[in-house]
């Protein structure tokens, strides 16, 4: 099996105004970014090429907001760096440049 293009663990996964997850793991692979709970469970998922991803003005230096299927989620990304919201959405970018 092949590893994901881009994985993190422990990621807080917010719907506005409410938590969904805080132990949450987004995944990118095979060209689909997941959402998924603590236990796996899949809370939304799309084609990278439908994903919009940014950092808005207002975002904390560990968070980036995705709009996945229409609906906005704040991810905070506690990989341990600092620089773990860039590394998502380069990855995410660099998939959907491939889909």
């Amino acid at each position: 099996m092949a590893e994901p293009e881009f994985s993190a663990r422990g990621v807080r996964i917010a719907r506005w105004p409410r938590s969904l997850t805080r132990a949450g793991e987004v995944r990118i692979e095979d060209g689909r970014l997941a959402l998924l709970t603590s236990y796996g469970s899949e809370i939304d998922s799309a084609p990278v090429s439908k994903v919009r991803a940014g950092r808005p003005w207002f975002a904390k230096a560990d968070e980036t907001v995705a709009t996945v299927n229409g609906t906005r989620y704040r991810l905070t990304l506690r990989d341990g760096e600092a620089e773990a919201p860039e590394r998502f959405l380069d990855a995410l970018e660099r998939a959907a440049r491939r889909a």
